[in-house]
């Protein structure tokens, strides 16, 4: 494994961490059989850095859960984060704070960070509720180590806020797709002038490494037919100087093992031009098919009317990528147009709620009018409500009562 410096702390952290968000799940619910597997292997191969949080689902308290069994909390750094779109005062500093204790079975958190700060509006409203106090109180009484924040905004908001605090470390979405996107290579190196920086969805939510478009996986099979199209997404990220080390949500023992031995080998700038060459081929593709930069985190969900955002964005840019069939196949599937169940985009009634929780700042409203134009073309909607007819009158029939 290889290690690169908190250079703040004098810490030393594995340049593979582990992404706690999309633990392996069975029926719905965390498997922790796979789980412990998983992150106990990690540890034992190097990784010492597992990043969670308060708004994934069952992932602290099965974190600390494995942790305490194996007696490996002092081998690790956990980071988690303080849920910014449940707080309603200050009050709730604590309140969250000292849940996310319990569930990690810990009394101490190494990396604490602001969930989701998107603009210097946020900041000042949480100072105004005197956050900057509270920080300095749990870190004068141990309970966290380092502060820092992740950061889903635009450029110009994040370079304001690396210098409104001290801050000791933060967390951007980086990835060769996303140069130019939210802080961007921009902030990355502003913000690394003066903290650690750490890297959230590498993979773009798995998008680059099994959502390409065949021709470019091509490209990378044909450049170097030993790595896969997610080594390529973890070599560019790692080749950068600034990152501290990048975040992986693996969820399949071949996963882990692929990452660990990329990571023994993640040294800063060890690619060449050539395979720089590479990579602006793949994503000239990409951008031609890639439509809507959905990661598939979910906070967007549950929509109050039912409608699977992210299903619905997989399945269209699975329409472009790999066929309008796939692509509608996928569609059918996620979004049920034909029961009285159903969740596709002509449920929609703009009322911004997911927006308002999404990370990537998407234009959630106006992006699912463009998929059901794609994929519920009009002479497909005639179609679904006569099947919808149908069912309906055959159900009624079958709930008659027998004489």
């Amino acid at each position: 494994m290889q290690f690169r410096l908190d250079k703040q702390a004098g810490i030393k952290l594995s340049a593979l961490g582990f992404g706690c968000m999309r633990f392996p799940k069975t029926l719905g619910a965390i498997d922790m059989r796979k789980t412990e597997g998983l992150i106990m292997e990690a540890i034992h191969k190097g990784v010492n850095y597992f990043d969670t949080a308060y708004l994934y689902p069952g992932s602290e308290e099965a974190l600390g859960t494995i942790l305490k069994k194996h007696q490996v909390r002092d081998k690790v750094y956990i980071a988690t984060k303080l849920p910014l779109v449940l707080i309603r005062g200050p009050k709730d500093f604590d309140k969250y704070c000292t849940k996310q204790l319990e569930r990690l079975q810990t009394s101490y958190i190494d990396y604490y960070l602001l969930h989701m700060i998107t603009d210097m509006e946020l900041w000042d409203k949480l100072r105004g509720w005197g956050i900057e106090a509270w920080i300095q109180e749990q870190k004068k009484a141990g309970r966290i180590k380092r502060i820092g924040f992740s950061f889903h905004g635009a450029l110009a908001e994040f370079l304001k806020l690396i210098d409104a605090y001290p801050w000791e470390f933060c967390q951007i979405q980086y990835n060769y797709s996303d140069e130019n996107f939210q802080a961007g290579v921009t902030g990355l190196k502003k913000a690394a002038e003066k903290m650690a920086v750490m890297v959230m969805e590498p993979l773009l939510g798995g998008k680059l490494a099994a959502g390409l478009p065949k021709e470019a996986v091509e490209i990378f099979k044909q450049a170097n037919p030993a790595l896969s199209p997610a080594a390529w997404a973890l070599r560019w990220v790692w080749d950068q100087k600034e990152v501290t080390l990048l975040l992986s949500g693996m969820q399949e023992p071949q996963q882990l093992e692929e990452n660990l031995k990329l990571a023994n080998k993640a040294f800063p700038q060890m690619l060449t031009e050539e395979e720089h060459q590479i990579y602006r081929q793949v994503l000239e593709v990409f951008n031609k098919v890639y439509k809507i930069h959905c990661t598939g985190c979910n906070y967007c969900m549950p929509c109050p009317r039912n409608v699977n955002i992210p299903g619905c964005f997989a399945a269209y840019n699975t329409s472009f990528s790999m066929g309008f069939v796939s692509g509608m196949q996928q569609y059918m599937t996620s979004t049920a147009v034909t029961s009285e169940r159903r969740s596709g985009p002509g449920l929609c009634v703009k009322c911004g709620a997911c927006e308002s929780h999404c990370p990537q700042r998407l234009p959630i409203i106006q992006s699912l009018a463009e998929v059901r134009r794609r994929m519920e073309p009009l002479w497909l909607r005639g179609v679904i409500g006569l099947v919808r007819l149908f069912l309906g009158k055959r159900t009624a029939k079958n709930a008659e009562p027998t004489a």
